[in-house]
């Protein structure tokens, strides 16, 4: 089913203004010497069965996305200056029309360090089917279940490159909570997250989290090494006093973490694997697999790549002791293909399936570019056989297809 000439008709005048602003923005940052740029798109994502929870939306879910990227550099270039300002507009869920600064930063290079401050992004981590040690920025989950999208991090960050190894230690003066689907959106438990947030510590939100990274190339080895301490950016949950929503509430937590990639001509293993202190009793999570590339499978040069990865997560399984995971002892395999058309085309499909349970999530990801800057994506995410114990269940009637048109300039 298409979205309705009223939900269109929603969603256009917003998206005007912003798309307004974006211009506008770009075109003074040109005038002063800045590299501007951006995407405007269109997102319809389909589910495929009725809604399992009072109050959630039926079947079609429509947005637009609107991302403006500005960057300065000095002369020099030892000064440099990126913002990244992001918005959705979503004809459904309220809690998934927002906006975001997704990077605002200045950088300094000096001749043995570089020094960055203000709202940036960081990612660790090797695996395809779970980011186990990635903890620097918060997941904007309202926005997709796989929790690939992230909302900037107030940091200090400094950086110096060794012969030994690259160094890199922040300073995180202030937290952002985790999002999440609001009362009438999908892809969400019985009971809807509310935003009033609890905290462990008495400095809440102001509590400032340390953070410190090593990571080196040995060889065909790519290492990592990292410790975090500070508030958690996986919430635990508590029933609310009216019994109708949860509360989020994060707790102080201390980890320790390591990522490993080894490359040998076709062959990629990984392994990623932390220990956690502050949820209930310590305990270690691993997640670690294979990649391997078949190059060259057709007369145009395509290559296809088989994965297989295995998660396992030691954690308490009271979601008000230790945030619920899916992968607490599971298996993922899947495959990519990469066309190597000069239109980018590419597909990644697999399965995450529980290997107590058998309950299984699958996905599909298929993207394609169109001249120089146009791009559409589709993606399907569906669940089989889900146990009612297992962390999936709550969205298990929550199979969807998504369409994505993104226009960049």
């Amino acid at each position: 089913m298409l979205p309705s000439l009223r939900t269109l008709r929603s969603l256009v005048l917003p998206a005007l203004i912003l798309a307004a602003v974006i211009i506008l923005a770009q075109s003074t940052a040109r005038a002063q010497g800045w590299d501007a740029g951006g995407s405007a798109g269109g997102e319809t994502r389909i589910f495929l069965d009725d809604p399992a929870w009072p109050g959630q939306a039926d079947d079609v879910q429509s947005s637009i996305i609107l991302e403006g990227d500005f960057r300065w550099r000095s002369e020099d270039r030892r000064h440099q200056l990126v913002v990244v300002p992001w918005a959705r507009i979503d004809s459904t869920d309220d809690e998934r029309t927002h906006a975001d600064l997704r990077e605002g930063f200045y950088r300094y290079i000096g001749d043995t360090f570089t020094l960055e401050t203000g709202l940036i992004k960081v990612f660790w981590g090797v695996t395809e089917s779970r980011h186990l040690v990635d903890i620097i920025n918060q997941t904007d989950l309202v926005q997709d279940s796989d929790g690939e999208d992230k909302l900037g991090q107030p940091a200090l960050r400094l950086t110096s490159q060794r012969d030994w190894g690259r160094l890199e230690f922040f300073v995180l003066p202030g937290f952002r909570e985790r999002t999440f689907p609001g009362r009438d959106g999908r892809l969400r438990g019985p009971l809807p997250v509310t935003e009033a947030p609890l905290y462990e510590h008495a400095d809440e939100e102001r509590h400032v989290d340390l953070a410190a990274r090593w990571s080196h190339f040995l060889g065909d080895w790519d290492v990592g090494l990292a410790a975090f301490h500070g508030t958690d950016r996986e919430p635990v949950f508590t029933i609310s006093d009216s019994g109708d929503s949860l509360h989020p509430l994060y707790r102080i937590i201390t980890q320790v973490s390591a990522d490993v990639q080894l490359t040998r001509g076709p062959w990629l293993w990984k392994g990623e694997a932390i220990v956690r202190e502050g949820q209930g009793d310590t305990f270690g999570a691993f997640s670690g697999g294979l990649e391997y590339t078949f190059y060259g499978i057709t007369a145009s040069g395509a290559d296809f790549g088989v994965l297989a990865e295995y998660h396992l997560d030691g954690r308490d399984s009271d979601p008000a002791i230790a945030p619920p995971t899916a992968f607490d002892n599971d298996i993922f395999l899947g495959g990519r293909l990469a066309l190597n058309d000069i239109n980018d085309t590419a597909i990644l499909g697999g399965a995450v399936i529980d290997t107590e349970n058998g309950s299984t999530a699958t996905l599909i990801e298929a993207e394609r570019r169109f001249g120089s800057y146009i791009f559409l994506e589709l993606e399907g995410r569906f669940t089989l056989n889900v146990d009612e114990r297992d962390a999936l269940f709550p969205a298990d009637r929550d199979d969807a297809l998504t369409l994505r048109l993104t226009r960049h300039f």
